[in-house]
Formats: structure tokens, sequence, C-alpha cells
């Protein structure tokens, strides 16, 4: 099953990742830190989803924000949300990354959040990561959230976070497949994707033109730590599995 039809019998289910504890009190927060100030500033969400990180920018200041994704459901589910609290100055457009095209203007950030570990090849990969780099302005940013590369399954406590994450046992070109489960009430709901190895993700930025590529770790919010404790988190930090990136234009 391609990602278009996975993410298609998702919908407006998805924005209940955000909720579980991984995502909520380590993706967001460290995401949005790495990201920064966006004020004034234009936004390209790669597979945006439901628009979540393209509604947050926009809250915090971004001029323009266009969210990209190759599911027509996830670009459904987030023009519906735009409909019923408006923000002005977002909108979305179903795409496929690896064939965007050269947009009217050019960005100054882009985002990729779970979005190149969807590339089964390498020359998918580069692909996406061209088109991205001819849709930012020189100097433009370019944020990844993805899972760790060496990530070793080795984090015992991941229910606990909200998610299991289990390799298929095979291998693409790129690296090897898992399958992701959301462990979301009532409904899990499992993905299935490739985790391209650490020099694939590097080589191809720089094959694209990018450069300052940066691996940047996750971390667990203030809020995270007061609402759990320590104890709870240490498993988590001590085996990551989601990585950032950051990398210039």
């Amino acid at each position: 099953m391609g990602v278009r039809q996975q993410y298609d019998g998702i919908g407006e289910a998805f924005e209940g990742f955000k909720s579980l504890p991984l995502t909520r009190y380590g993706e967001v927060p460290s995401f949005l830190g790495m990201v920064g100030d966006v004020g004034g500033r234009s936004v390209l969400d790669l597979a945006c989803g439901t628009g979540f990180y393209s509604r947050e920018f926009r809250r915090r200041g971004a001029t323009e924000v266009l969210g990209v994704d190759i599911s027509v459901e996830m670009i459904a589910a987030a023009r519906g949300f735009e409909e019923r609290a408006p923000l002005g100055g977002v909108r979305y457009e179903v795409g496929d990354v690896a064939e965007l095209p050269v947009l009217e203007t050019k960005f100054d950030i882009a985002l990729g959040v779970q979005c190149l570990n969807y590339a089964e090849d390498i020359a998918t990969l580069e692909r996406m990561c061209r088109r991205i780099h001819q849709n930012l302005v020189p100097g433009g940013e370019f944020f990844v959230l993805a899972q760790r590369p060496d990530y070793r399954f080795d984090c015992a406590s991941l229910p606990a976070y909200g998610f299991r994450c289990e390799p298929t046992g095979e291998e693409a070109e790129a690296g090897p497949r898992v399958r992701v489960t959301a462990l979301l009430d009532p409904e899990p709901i499992s993905i299935l994707g490739t985790v391209p190895r650490r020099e694939v993700y590097e080589q191809s930025l720089e094959a694209a033109g990018f450069r300052d590529v940066e691996w940047v770790p996750l971390h667990v919010s203030e809020e995270g730590v007061k609402e759990f404790g320590e104890d709870f988190w240490a498993d988590l930090l001590a085996h990551p599995p989601l990585v950032m990136l950051r990398c210039r234009a």
C-alpha cells in the first residue's frame, strides 16, 4: 500500500497523534524550538498531513503558509480545520513532494515532518530534496523530523509514550522498512515506512544543494517532565526513536 492510500484511510484521526506523550511533549516542542521564530517569514509545509504545523506556524507569525500532502483526505481535513477556525494566510494543496513543481514564490522556510522517510529509494529521496531546494530562497532553511536512522528498536517503554515501532524484516534501497503504530483510543493506527540511513539523508541533501546539515536531538519539554516526572522519560531519552535535521539552501 502506497503512502497516499495509507493516509487517505486516516483523515482527521491523524490529529490524535499530537496528543500522544511522545508527540505532545517530545516531537512538537522540540520541532517548534528548532525552527524558532518564523515572524515575517513564509513557510512551505511538506507532508503537512492535517495541517497541525501549518496552523501553528501561522499563529506564530508566518506571513504565508502553504501545506502540501500526497493524501486527498489529509488535505480535505486540513481545509476543514481552516474553514472551521480561519487563520487566513494558510492554504493547502494535494501534491507529491517528489514531483513538486517550481512554485510561484520561493519560501523562507520548508518543513519536512515525517516526509523524506517515505522515499523507498535514494533517487526519490534526492529528487524530493532537489524539489524542496528549488522552492526556497537562497539561504532559506529546511527543517526535518524523522525516525532516527540508527534506532535499534531498543526503547522498551515506547508504548508508554504512545507508540509501537517494529521492523518488517524488509530492506528498501534507502534503509530498513518499519511499521509504526500510534496507540490511539479506540483504534490504533499503523503506518509503514522506510528509515533512510544517516549518510543517505546527508548525501541526498548535499547533492540537492543544501549545506550546513546538522542533526538535532529530540528533547522533552518542561511541561512533560512536570506531567510525568523525569524517570518516565529516561528510556525515551536514552533510546530516542526520532531525530531532527536542519540545513540551509
